[in-house]
């Protein structure tokens, strides 16, 4: 079997994205959707508009976002409509790009997914369907929960509708935003969700999508905490793929292989919280290999 080829390059430069882009050799064709961390409001390390902008215009891409399941009680500026665009436009995604909170308005749009382990159904913001191919652009960073955020993240908590997003942190047991941090869960099966929603997102899309990982501003917090630690290692560099879980899978072992003094920090936050699980999950699952090709573009 053929392994997956992911692309990387150590320069950090916003032109970069289209070089990898480009090296892909995989066209995003008719109306593209590209999902990234808009940033919550007081955070630091989120990826700004005018370094993905070059790219964005490439792909002739709609900005996409989904509405949070946490409120201000959580620190959260982005539950609703229109707090989420107000942080987009503070954070300058509106004045850059064509902006589409994909849950804006219901119904959600209901994905099955036959052979989830924990769920077997996501939820994600209805206008998902107006797209014909998707971009995945991740910071590769630590997270509280999930132990990292990438291309997994992204899709699966990211594409998922404010209900969906409840959806899969109760494991499926509610999509009520106060009432689904008040469940009790197995841990692992919050990351096994996770990789059930994500398959279901990649499917959606079949082979109209692309996922690019940008390994910088390396904190051990997500993008989503408003109070977040700084970056506690150099930046590494960007990867571009086709498949969700190779990326993430050589994303980790970039930073497990680093010589970096914080490099530590990072790592304890992903083992502190299984996060190597859903990546194992993901691949089980079907829809992508840890097994990789890296190929480097300098």
């Amino acid at each position: 079997m053929e392994k997956s080829k992911v692309y990387f390059t150590k320069d950090t430069g916003s032109k970069s994205l289209v070089r990898l882009y480009e090296a892909l050799k995989k066209e995003l064709n008719g109306n593209v959707a590209v999902k990234l961390h808009s940033g919550e409001r007081g955070n630091q390390n989120f990826l700004r508009p005018e370094f993905v902008k070059p790219i964005i215009d490439k792909v002739n891409g709609t900005v996409v976002e989904c509405n949070t399941a946490y409120g201000h009680d959580m620190g959260g500026a982005r539950f609703n409509t229109t707090t989420h665009m107000e942080v987009m436009k503070e954070h300058g995604w509106t004045e850059n790009f064509d902006v589409d909170i994909l849950d804006s308005e219901g119904p959600d749009l209901v994905l099955e997914i036959p052979n989830g382990k924990i769920i077997k159904e996501n939820f994600v913001g209805k206008d998902i369907a107006k797209y014909n191919s998707l971009l995945v652009l991740s910071h590769f960073k630590g997270h509280p929960m999930g132990g990292y955020g990438g291309a997994l993240k992204q899709l699966s908590i990211g594409v998922a509708s404010s209900d969906g997003k409840c959806w899969i942190h109760s494991t499926g047991k509610s999509k009520d935003m106060k009432e689904c941090w008040q469940i009790p869960i197995e841990h692992d099966e919050f990351l096994e969700a996770m990789a059930d929603a994500a398959g279901s997102v990649h499917n959606y899309f079949k082979d109209n999508v692309v996922y690019i990982n940008a390994l910088v501003n390396l904190s051990v917090d997500c993008d989503c905490c408003h109070v977040a630690e700084d970056p506690c290692m150099k930046d590494i560099g960007i990867m571009i793929s086709t498949d969700p879980v190779a990326i993430d899978q050589a994303c980790l072992d970039m930073v497990y292989n680093s010589t970096d003094p914080g490099r530590d920090h990072l790592v304890e936050r992903i083992e502190s919280r299984h996060g190597r699980l859903t990546v194992d999950a993901a691949e089980k699952l079907g829809y992508g290999s840890k097994e990789y090709e890296l190929i480097d573009i300098d």
